[in-house]
């Protein structure tokens, strides 16, 4: 998939900004153990790694990782404006990262966490790769698209991905089947609960999540 000229702007516009306040909030659950070392995996244009680097402590190391060389070529250039030097920004493949065994004090991953586990054949490797970089009790935290509890909420949340985000984001940004690709993976994304039971399965010893406007996105917390 190539990269729309204005694609943070279109999902700003897509989520109402409330992707901003919920990369946030992942932010400050990966701050929560006083990392020297994070990685914001599938950092996309870096919004996360940046936002990351801007509010943890002086001295804390952050990388970002991703697969798309124009993405990550965006978020270059967006750290260039704000004379950021000090993120590592790497391409590479999250199913075989080119970092050491428990390298990182916590593993963070926003609005990219579906990519990794609906309907991938790869889940597994993701898993076990995001393991083997994390230190013990390290934590890894996704923040991610949801299914409200509610069946009233979840019925107007499908109707509004597949009427609304499908084809404005499709065409605003000319990339119609990337945002029905969006707007299918979301309708017939896990629940919280069924993730939950996913990721402790994978090997984490404990698992958490926390429901975000309702249900529509969901935040889950994980530790080696």
């Amino acid at each position: 998939m190539s990269v729309p000229p204005k694609y943070d702007l279109l999902n700003r516009v897509l989520t109402l900004r409330f992707d901003e306040s919920w990369r946030k909030k992942a932010t400050t659950q990966l701050l929560s153990n006083h990392p020297k070392r994070l990685l914001d995996l599938c950092t996309g244009t870096g919004d996360l790694a940046l936002r990351l680097y801007k509010t943890a402590a002086h001295g804390t190391e952050v990388y970002a990782l991703d697969f798309s060389q124009p993405m990550l070529e965006l978020a270059r250039e967006k750290a260039a404006r704000r004379e950021v030097k000090e993120v590592d920004f790497r391409f590479g493949d999250a199913a075989d990262m080119p970092y050491e065994d428990g390298f990182f004090d916590g593993v963070g991953i926003a609005y990219a966490f579906r990519n990794l586990t609906y309907k991938n054949p790869d889940t597994d490797k993701f898993f076990a790769e995001i393991l083997r970089v994390l230190r013990p009790g390290g934590q890894f935290v996704a923040v991610e698209t949801s299914q409200p509890d509610n069946p009233i909420m979840r019925k107007l949340y499908h109707a509004q991905m597949k009427y609304i985000t499908a084809p404005v984001g499709g065409l605003l940004s000319g990339e119609k089947e990337a945002y029905k690709y969006l707007a299918d993976s979301a309708s017939d994304f896990y629940t919280p609960e069924e993730m939950k039971k996913i990721l402790l399965k994978a090997g984490f010893s404990k698992v958490s999540y926390k429901q975000l406007l309702g249900g529509v996105a969901a935040l889950w917390t994980c530790i080696k």
